[in-house]
């Protein structure tokens, strides 16, 4: 759905684009969870209504979506397909990432074209985080990788593995290589991995390397392992509102849900149970929207103080996300214990939240240092 403003541009509604998908998808949601099977035409669907190239700007073919207007559209999509949103998230997140480097000045092109193209990225970040994980070795023109990569969101569907590396014997100590990689290559392989209490059916399994080549025109960055590095204070602005909405959407649902299973009703013990699921539901919703308006769309400056707010909201917003679904669950009663209604998976997803970067006792020693002015690593 596209409107046309009073200047003559044209306005996509991405989260009308992100409705239509979500009820596609939300018939066999149910069945998915049971079953744990990733819904790979979720990802057809994604780019066809030119949501996966949203965020990539308008010159290099992509949608020009803003940042919020993203994140709007995950929120939206979490409301009919948890799973699917999740996993999507990791792919704009990296999306996101690139647009940042564009607004300051960097080449993004090769990416943004493979994405306008129809590419989908899965992320390893967050199993690799500072040190990166794996085994480079080098050899003529390049590396050889060995590594077990997991959890990758989505990969099933995915197309090039954006990922790192370690290369413990680099001259002057080890480093972490940042590639991407095709998820085609040879050598690259899928491991069915994923079993978990909820999310099953995001497809977050373990992708396998085995003597894989990676050529030298393949690293992007090559940094000290063991060392905080800028790039992860981008990656953190860039991704945790955008995963967070994905959540978001999953509490907006379990909201709809209990208020329409228990509207009318005038207990007191009913009546207060809602105003305090309606308390969580405001406050993780009023800090997702925070974090989108700290982000300047993409142009905020990657400090450590600013990665540092944005993971504190992140924990206590991941907090009131999961007391939001709890407390729908109690003011409904017996009923949203059911796996009959949609509460109770909408609980066993919610609680994914805590696992992204960073989980709440890292993220205080983080935030704690940063505030007594340290560096993020202690």
């Amino acid at each position: 759905m596209t409107t046309t403003t009073a200047d003559s541009r044209t306005a996509t509604d991405w989260v009308a684009r992100a409705r239509a998908v979500g009820l596609t998808l939300r018939p066999e949601v149910a069945e998915r969870d049971r079953t744990g099977e990733l819904a790979t035409a979720a990802f057809d669907l994604l780019r066809e209504s030119g949501l996966s190239a949203a965020l990539v700007p308008v010159e290099f073919g992509g949608g020009g979506a803003t940042h919020t207007e993203l994140g709007a559209a995950l929120r939206e999509l979490g409301r009919h397909d948890a799973a699917t949103a999740v996993a999507f998230a990791m792919h704009t997140h990296l999306v996101a990432t690139q647009v940042w480097r564009h607004h300051s000045g960097q080449d993004a092109s090769a990416l943004f074209g493979k994405v306008a193209a129809g590419a989908i990225l899965v992320s390893t970040g967050a199993a690799d985080w500072v040190g990166s994980s794996g085994r480079a070795v080098r050899v003529d023109g390049g590396y050889r990788v060995h590594a077990r990569k997991g959890p990758a969101s989505g990969c099933e569907a995915g197309t090039v593995l954006v990922t790192s590396f370690r290369w413990d014997e680099a001259p002057g100590g080890a480093q972490a290589l940042h590639c991407a990689v095709p998820l085609g290559a040879p050598g690259v392989r899928i491991e069915q991995t994923w079993n978990t209490l909820g999310l099953r059916a995001s497809g977050s399994h373990t992708v396998v390397l085995e003597d894989v080549f990676v050529p030298d025109a393949a690293i992007s960055l090559a940094r000290p392992a063991d060392i905080w590095p800028p790039l992860l204070n981008v990656v953190i602005g860039a991704a945790l509102p955008l995963v967070l909405a994905a959540y978001l959407g999953i509490a907006d649902n379990a909201v709809e849900v209990a208020t329409g299973l228990v509207r009318g009703r005038v207990e007191p013990h009913t009546v207060q149970l809602a105003g305090e699921m309606t308390n969580a539901h405001t406050t993780a919703a009023d800090l997702i929207a925070a974090m989108f308006t700290a982000s300047e769309n993409l142009r905020f400056a990657a400090t450590d103080a600013y990665a540092a707010r944005t993971l504190s909201r992140k924990t206590v917003a991941a907090d009131k996300l999961v007391q939001t679904v709890r407390l729908a669950i109690e003011t409904v009663g017996g009923v949203g214990y059911s796996r009959e209604c949609p509460l109770e998976m909408h609980y066993r997803d919610i609680h994914g939240v805590h696992f992204h970067p960073l989980p709440r006792a890292k993220q205080l020693r983080f935030t704690g240092r940063v505030a007594l002015g340290g560096g993020p690593l202690g």
